[in-house]
Formats: structure tokens, sequence, C-alpha cells
């Protein structure tokens, strides 16, 4: 099962005609429909479309649970048939192959609720809830916390996955806990400490768990417009140091203290470099972006040309933060 915490079919459990309950095993039948739920999985559908690169083939099985009772029957249905499971938030921080995905991709995306405690200052979410509104949310309430997080553009369950982080704040840093789905459809729910943080890095990342909801420590009782103030002034610094007018997925690599991804790149004069549809970003090195009709196989080939060129000059092995799912072999010739 591969973790990457995209938008598609409505799932909700309730009890539909007996005839929609055809439980169909090949990827070549339009549509398939979960016993017992209104939860349909969709063969071979485009991934382009839930990514925020534009790009990717097509998935063998794709299904976008609402609720947590048919993202387990999402599960079952993969393992009683031991399809490979891949997870998908926002699609914001990933690369999918040309080549699609294989097995069942499932969508976290249309998990959603949020619930603020005024008791505990605890803003407790479900995975598919977006980071920036989050943000927003809890400024206009003047609770403090995640002002850093507004120009994430990912979901709850893919921050805590990749420990998400910005402006010297991550959630590690106020996470409570994680409710976290096994394949065998039994839930845990997991302290930071035993999340194994790190930058950017956690015990979920190519694990076969997927995170439901999140529990975060915030501080209430703040003054609103002062929260929202320093938010948006958050939003605005993003907004006009990194590049959002074409298609990208954020950083691409991980800092290699004490220098910046972003740094070693521009100064190995590879700003505006361009492989196909691909291009290192003018406004930031540390971001490539699809500047139209990109392939992903242009992407990873940039990807791996900046790679080497930084190693040429600096010795230094850039590690990707970007997630690549699917065969990319042979994709750079």
């Amino acid at each position: 099962m591969t973790i990457s915490q995209a938008a598609g079919n409505v799932c909700t459990v309730s009890a539909l005609n007996t005839k929609k309950h055809q439980t169909v095993n090949s990827v070549d039948s339009e549509v398939i429909y979960l016993p017992n739920t209104d939860c349909t999985i969709k063969p071979q559908a485009c991934l382009s479309a839930f990514t925020s690169y534009r790009v990717g083939g097509a998935a063998d099985l794709y299904v976008a649970p609402r609720n947590l009772e048919a993202l387990q029957a999402s599960l079952k249905y993969a393992k009683e048939r031991d399809l490979k499971v891949t997870t998908l938030g926002a699609g914001s921080n990933l690369l999918v192959s040309d080549r699609g995905i294989s097995g069942l991709v499932i969508a976290t995306r249309h998990l959603r609720f949020s619930n603020f405690d005024p008791q505990t200052g605890q803003l407790t979410v479900a995975a598919g809830e977006s980071i920036p509104s989050l943000a927003l949310a809890a400024a206009e309430l003047g609770w403090e916390g995640l002002e850093w997080a507004v120009g994430i553009p990912g979901t709850a369950g893919g921050a805590v996955v990749m420990n998400a982080g910005a402006h010297n704040n991550c959630i590690a840093d106020m996470l409570v806990s994680a409710e976290v789905l096994s394949p065998d459809g039994t839930l845990e729910t997991l302290t930071a400490d035993q999340l194994g943080y790190g930058y950017r890095t956690s015990l979920l990342q190519g694990g076969d768990r997927i995170v439901t909801q999140a529990t975060l420590q915030l501080a209430p009782g703040a003054d609103p417009a002062k929260v929202v103030a320093i938010t948006k002034e958050h939003k605005k610094h993003r907004l006009s140091t990194q590049p959002y007018n074409f298609p990208s997925c954020g950083s691409v690599f991980r800092n290699p203290k004490p220098y910046s991804a972003g740094w070693l790149i521009e100064q190995t004069g590879l700003k505006g470099y361009q492989i196909g549809g691909a291009q290192v970003a003018l406004l930031h090195a540390n971001f490539i972006v699809n500047r139209g009709g990109a392939k992903a196989s242009d992407i990873f080939c940039l990807i791996r040309h900046i790679q080497h060129q930084v190693q040429e000059r600096w010795s230094i092995n850039l590690e990707p933060e970007v997630k690549m799912l699917g065969e990319f072999q042979g994709a750079c010739g």
C-alpha cells in the first residue's frame, strides 16, 4: 500500500437497490458497486484531474469514500482481491506516472468534518479537510497556531503523513493524536511521538495505514483581527515568492541543511531550464512548473537532471519531497 495523503464519486453508506450490488472483479467493467454502500468504484479513472501537476495516467480502479464506513468497505474490497492500495489526498505533493497506477486508488479528499473545542483548544479534523481553509477558519475564531499553514496546498491527512511545515513550524509541533486505519479495517490512535516525526517525514510514509482524522492543539482567545492579519501576511508572502501561475506540486526537494534546495539549484544555473513542458520555475528554483502540455516523464526527468547537476557541482544529493507514484523506469530514455 502506498500512502500519499482528489475528488470523485459520491460515497456514503446506505441501502441501495440490490441489483446495484453486483461486485465485479474485472477492471474493464463500467462501475463496481460495493455491497451495502452506495460507494462506487470507477475503472480506468484518469488521475491527471486529481493532481496539482495536472499530469498522470489512469488508475486501474478509483474510489472516493465520504465516510469511515465506506472507506473500510473500499479497503475490504481491495484486501479480498489482493489489490495494491494507493491513497490520494489533494494530490498536491505527488507525481503520478504517465503509465498510471495499478490496483485501487482511494481518494480521501471527501472525508470531511472539523470541530473546534473551546474547552481544550483542540481542533479535530477529518483527513480530507483543506489545510489552508482550516488555517483561515482558526484565524477567524482568534485561534493561534495555524497561521503558517495557510499557504500549504494539501489536506490534513497528507499534512500528518508528510509532517507538513513552513516558517519554522510543522504539524508535529501541534499534533495531539492521529487516527489511522489499517488494511484489515481496524482503527488506532497514535500520538506524535509514536509517529516518529522528522523533517518532512513520519513512520506513516511508505506504510499501509491511512490517516482518517487528526487532533491539533491550538491556542484560542486571541484577537481574531490580529490572527487573520498575520495569516493573510503569510499567504501574501507565499504568493509573492512562489509560482502559482502554473501547475506545480509545491517544493520539489527537501532542504539539505544548512542550504536551501532553491538556492543550490539557482546557483547551479538551472532557473528556467526546461524539459518538454516542465520548467524550473523562474520565481523559485525549488519549484518545477507545468508550462503546458507537460508529461509526468518530463517532470521526472527534470528532477533527475537537477539532482545530477547539483551533485556534480556541490556534492550534495537533493532528496525529493514530492512523492512519485507508479512506474517511471525508462522514462528518461
